[in-house]
């Protein structure tokens, strides 16, 4: 049975490797503000997937998606001189969907909230729509 921490440990490596050649070696205009934000490698270790997130619009993450794919052999290489193990995985660059959805849960949470606040304000001067003690039989009486 393989050892699941094993590819957790290169994870974290490729993860510190990837994050800081992006960082101190490339010099490509394209590149924004990249943040790696994950690595998941495969049980085999041959297959690396990094995700990554940028910040400006959709046409910075487009560039700097075409620009790590072209550094994609720089950084592979760069993995493979920090790594202690034989075989260097096959990389692969993701832009990591996280960010949009934290932002469409924060923005469904408010609309949450508002709700709340509006029913609270037509409940703060409601009546009961009733008797005191609805469960009163007419033999009580």
């Amino acid at each position: 049975m393989a050892d699941a921490t094993r590819p957790r440990k290169i994870a974290d490596q490729i993860k510190v490797i990837v994050a800081g050649t992006i960082e101190r070696r490339l010099k490509d205009p394209r590149l924004g503000f990249v943040t790696v934000t994950d690595v998941r490698v495969t049980g085999d270790l041959q297959h690396a997937s990094i995700f990554y997130t940028v910040f400006g619009d959709d046409q910075d993450l487009e560039a700097t998606g075409k620009a790590l794919e072209s550094a994609k052999g720089f950084i592979r290489s760069e993995v493979g001189k920090g790594l202690t193990i034989r075989l260097t995985p096959s990389l692969e660059f993701i832009a990591d969907s996280v960010p949009e959805a934290a932002a469409h849960l924060d923005g469904l949470l408010a609309e949450a909230a508002a709700n709340d606040a509006r029913i609270a304000d037509l409940a703060r001067d409601a009546e009961p729509a009733g008797d005191e003690d609805p469960y009163k039989t007419r033999d009580d009486d």
